[in-house]
């Protein structure tokens, strides 16, 4: 076999259709496209639209709205941390932290900062200091003899302290 006795099997690539190339073609004059109006030419953005018919987004009720203060934490759970320390790339003689994390490649980037989760299990004895922690993770940790410094107070934490 020579490089230049190469090719694809018969079937595998399809011939793409020549639009807009004579009557004879098939696909020729409005090139499968119909006729006329805005559907007929590029770009068309008509979705949602239903023929003058009261489309479903404004037939059906509006609900809920979108907490523009809510905060995007970065859930990691402590199986995924114990693997990381396994493999060498998690230090636990220091305080795991946001940074820390993303520096391992365990998250890719903080966001609003990062929540422990409980699945999975951690093996070491690990200090973290984290936005957020679930209480089966609180509970893992502590059990280790870990420690846990939450860094956002919690609308709980707030109420008990007052």
């Amino acid at each position: 076999m020579k490089l230049n006795e190469l090719r694809d099997n018969a079937g595998a690539t399809k011939a793409r259709i020549r639009v807009g190339r004579g009557i004879g073609s098939g696909k020729g004059k409005t090139g499968g496209r119909g006729v006329k109006g805005q559907k007929s030419r590029t770009g068309v953005s008509i979705n949602g639209f239903e023929g003058g018919q009261m489309p479903i987004y404004r037939r059906l009720p509006k609900r809920g709205f979108t907490n523009i203060f809510r905060k995007d934490y970065v859930g990691v759970n402590l199986g995924r941390i114990q693997a990381f320390i396994d493999a060498g790339r998690l230090d636990v003689s220091a305080t795991i932290d946001a940074e820390a994390l993303v520096k391992a490649g365990v998250i890719r980037r903080a966001k609003d900062g990062v929540r422990l989760l409980g699945n999975g299990e951690l093996k070491v004895k690990a200090d973290f200091e984290v936005a957020g922690a679930s209480k089966p993770a609180l509970e893992a940790i502590e059990k280790l003899g870990g420690k846990v410094t939450v860094l956002v107070p919690s609308a709980a934490a707030e109420a008990a302290a007052e």
